[in-house]
C-alpha cells in the first residue's frame, strides 16, 4: 500500500519519471547496512531485531499521516521519509527468511519458504488493491491511517513469532559467550559466502535478477500504467495485484510441488523464464495484454527466488544465517542502479528500448552465470540441488 501511494504521489506531483526512479531507488539505500542487521539478527535473536524495524515503519507513516492530514505534504518530505525507511526495510526479508529459517527443520525449509511467500503475495495484492481504491475515494490522509494500523498489527503479530536468542544455542547463555566484535563477525560471514561456490553463485544471480528485473516489475509499474497505458493508480493497483496473484499462484505451487525441484537448477529456469515474461510484457501497449503476462512473470518469479532462498539456508550453518541473509539483501542494491539508470535511458530511448535490452542482459548474464559454476549449480548430485 504505502510503496503505490507514495509513487504514484511522486509520478503525479513532479511529473518526472526521473523523480519516480529516484523515489523508487532510495528504498532501497539501505541494502549495504542488510549485513549489520543479520549480525544482530546472531546476536540478539532475528525476531527482536524485526520488532524494532517495524517499530520505526509505524513511527514514520504516523509522522507521514499527520503531514498529510494537515496538507503539509510534499515530494520532498517523501523523498526523506523515504530514504529513511531505505535504510532499515532492504533487510525485512532477510530478517523474515532468518526467522524461517530457525524456526523449521532443513527438510522442510522449501515447503515453509512457500507458505511465507504465499503470506507475502496476498497481502501485495490486497495493498495493491485497496491501497490505491483509499486514496481515491478518501485522500492520502485516511489511506495512510490503515497503513499504520496494519504496521501496529504486524508488530504485535512479530512479537509473537521465533526465539529471542537467533542462532545460537538454547543452552548457551549470552553472558558466558565470548563475542567478537560485529565487524569480525561480519568479515567471518562474507568468508562464508565467498569460499562456497553455490553461494556465491546464488548471491550473483539474486543481484543479477535485482539489477534487471526487479525495476521493470515494480518501481517503473507507475511509469508504466499512467504513461505507456494512459491510465489512473486504479489500474496501477490492478496491474500490481495481478504480479502478486501470479506469484502466489507460484508460491501455492512451490508449497505443493516444491520437493519435487532441484534448488539451483530450478532458480536459474524459472529466473530466466521471469526475465523472459517480462520481455514479452514491454511489449503490450494496454493492461487488456499486459495483465495476464505480469500474472505469468509473477508466477516465474516466485518459482525462481523461493529455491534461491531455500539454497542459501540449506548450503549454511544455523550460526551464520542471519548473516547470510543480511548478505543476501544486499544483492537488492542491484535496484539502484538499476533504477538510476532507467530514467536517464528512458528519457533517450523509450520506455520499451530501455526494457527490453535490460531483459535480455538479465538472460544473457544468467546463462552466463550457469555455465560458469555449472559443476556447482547445474550437476544433479550437487550439493545446491539435494531436495
Amino acid at each position: 500500500m504505502e510503496t503505490l501511494i507514495l509513487g504514484w504521489y511522486v509520478l503525479v506531483e513532479t511529473k518526472s519519471v526521473l523523480m519516480l526512479t529516484i523515489y523508487a531507488s532510495l528504498q532501497y539505500v539501505g541494502t549495504l547496512l542488510a549485513p549489520m542487521f543479520g549480525v544482530m539478527g546472531d546476536r540478539v535473536g532475528h525476531r527482536n531485531v524485526l520488532c524494532a524495524m517495524r517499530a520505526l515503519y509505524a513511527v514514520l507513516a504516523t509522522l507521514l499521516m499527520s503531514l498529510a492530514f494537515m496538507d503539509a505534504v510534499t515530494p520532498m518530505i517523501v523523498l526523506a521519509i523515504a530514504a529513511m525507511l531505505g535504510l532499515v526495510r532492504p533487510s525485512d526479508i532477510g530478517m523474515r527468511t532468518a526467522l524461517v529459517g530457525e524456526t523449521m527443520p532443513s527438510s522442510q525449509l522449501m515447503g515453509a519458504m512457500s507458505i511465507q511467500r504465499t503470506t507475502q503475495d496476498t497481502a501485495r495484492i490486497a495493498g495493491a488493491l485497496t491501497g490505491a481504491g483509499l486514496v481515491a475515494m478518501l485522500g492520502m490522509g485516511a489511506a495512510y491511517a490503515a497503513v499504520v494500523c496494519f504496521y501496529l498489527i504486524s508488530l504485535l503479530l512479530t512479537w509473537q513469532a521465533g526465539s529471542t536468542q537467533g542462532g545460537q544455542p538454547s543452552a548457551v547463555k549470552a553472558s558466558t559467550v565470548q563475542r567478537a566484535s560485529p565487524w569480525r563477525e561480519l568479515r567471518e560471514g562474507l568468508s562464508y559466502v565467498w569460499h562456497a561456490p553455490q553461494l556465491r553463485a546464488a548471491m550473483l544471480f539474486a543481484f543479477l535478477l535485482n539489477l534487471t528485473a526487479f525495476p521493470l516489475f515494480t518501481g517503473l509499474m507507475p511509469y508504466v500504467a499512467k504513461e505507456v497505458y494512459g491510465a489512473d493508480q486504479t489500474t496501477l493497483g490492478t496491474l500490481v495485484a495481478s504480479a502478486a496473484t501470479g506469484a502466489l499462484i507460484g508460491s501455492i505451487i512451490m508449497t505443493r510441488f516444491g520437493g519435487m525441484f532441484q534448488p539451483a537448477r530450478a532458480m536459474i529456469v524459472f529466473g530466466i523464464a521471469w526475465l523472459a515474461m517480462l520481455l514479452v510484457f514491454v511489449q503490450t501497449q494496454s493492461p487488456a495484454t499486459g495483465i495476464p503476462v505480469l500474472m505469468v512473470a509473477g508466477c516465474m518469479q516466485t518459482m525462481g527466488l523461493i529455491p534461491n532462498n531455500a539454497l542459501l539456508l540449506r548450503n549454511s550453518d544455523e550460526r551464520y544465517r542471519g548473516r547470510i541473509m543480511g548478505i543476501r539483501m544486499m544483492a537488492i542494491y542491484g535496484n539502484l542502479p538499476g533504477l538510476l539508470l532507467a530514467g536517464p535511458l528512458i528519457a533517450t530511448f523509450g520506455y520499451t528500448k530501455m526494457a527490453m535490452g535490460y531483459s535480455l542482459f538479465g538472460i544473457v548474464f544468467a546463462v552466463l552465470i550457469a555455465l560458469t559454476w555449472r559443476r556447482h549449480l547445474w550437476q544433479s548430485g550437487a550439493e545446491a540441488n539435494l531436495r
